[in-house]
């Protein structure tokens, strides 16, 4: 694999996360590996149209590619929706250069709960990758990324508008990130740019949250959500708690408990854990095997392959987590 998912062979992966390994990680290894059997809360319904809804709009953009007027277009709108959903909304603004380019990057977080202590992060990326290069007949084209980018965002957004509905006791924030997908093979660094950048500043200024979640490619049909190995590292108790609200709540089908071999991928999550020591999990759409979906990095990035019904089993998941908030 290539682009910003790749296999990564046992032992370079192990050698690797053995170096960046840090005390918040070793506390998630520790913590209990099955989540308290309790009552669930009561949460929010996830309503699926208006996730699609979103999804639509950012791809009515064009592609959200970095330094173009599209690009500009939707980082307005999406200022706009989260500032209507949340209590306090933050954009961060900077310019990242990487591989002899300057990105102008925006990053867009809302806080609810702002003054609440134990904090959840969500976060999903924004922007589109410039080229449907993952096969060399369309490496010169462009591509909606409706579910790459857009489906994140748009499953992000319906919680957002659900917790300005309904206030959750805990605090909330909902990070979309900017220059996740500009990265080029062989050079994890050259990925999630904007991630690196929240990620920096969020450590200096003392942020912390009990874990994250990553929203990467979760509108596809036919999609499967496994435990990946960074994943499992990073946050083992966390993401086994989310696996299993979500199969108590109706999604085995899509939530799979079955490893998927020696499969690490490179995505926003390394960074956030890494960086902050956050713990944070990927809930990222695969097929069945393990392999990208049919259409990633592909011109096939469209509209038609986005699911009302793997958006409903996602977003209902991350709803009902944050509302029952339970240990683990």
């Amino acid at each position: 694999m290539n682009n910003k998912v790749k296999i990564i062979p046992i032992l370079a992966l192990s050698l690797f996360l053995f170096a960046c390994q840090s005390g918040g990680n070793k506390e998630s290894n520790n913590k209990q590996q099955k989540t308290k059997e309790q009552p669930l809360a009561k949460a929010p319904v996830f309503n699926a149209d208006s996730a699609y809804h979103y999804i639509e709009k950012q791809v009515s953009f064009g592609p959200r590619i970095p330094n173009t007027q599209a690009h500009k277009a939707c980082a307005d709108w999406l200022i706009s929706k989260m500032k209507s959903f949340a209590d306090q909304t933050t954009i961060q603004r900077a310019t990242i250069n990487s591989l002899n380019n300057a990105y102008k990057s925006v990053n867009i977080i809302g806080h609810f709960n702002p003054d609440a202590k134990e904090r959840i992060l969500l976060l999903a990326h924004w922007d589109t990758r410039e080229f449907a290069d993952a096969v060399p007949e369309t490496a010169d084209q462009h591509f909606d990324g409706a579910d790459d980018g857009g489906s994140g965002v748009g499953a992000l957004l319906e919680i957002a508008r659900q917790l300005e509905k309904e206030k959750p006791k805990i605090g909330v924030d909902i990070l979309f990130t900017d220059i996740e997908d500009a990265g080029v093979n062989n050079n994890a660094n050259s990925w999630g740019l904007g991630t690196q950048y929240w990620s920096k500043t969020a450590k200096q200024n003392g942020y912390q949250a009990k874990y994250g979640i990553l929203l990467d490619m979760v509108g596809g049909k036919g999609a499967r959500f496994f435990r990946e190995m960074i994943t499992r590292h990073y946050a083992d108790a966390e993401s086994k708690m989310v696996w299993d609200i979500a199969n108590s709540i109706g999604y085995s089908s899509f939530f799979r408990y079955r490893q998927i071999g020696n499969i690490g991928i490179t995505d926003d999550h390394e960074f956030v854990n890494r960086i902050t020591g956050i713990p944070t999990m990927d809930i990222i759409g695969l097929q069945g095997n393990g392999d990208f979906m049919p259409w990633h990095h592909k011109i096939t990035d469209n509209m038609d392959n986005i699911s009302k019904k793997t958006l409903k089993a996602v977003g209902q998941t991350v709803l009902q987590v944050i509302y029952s908030d339970p240990d683990y």
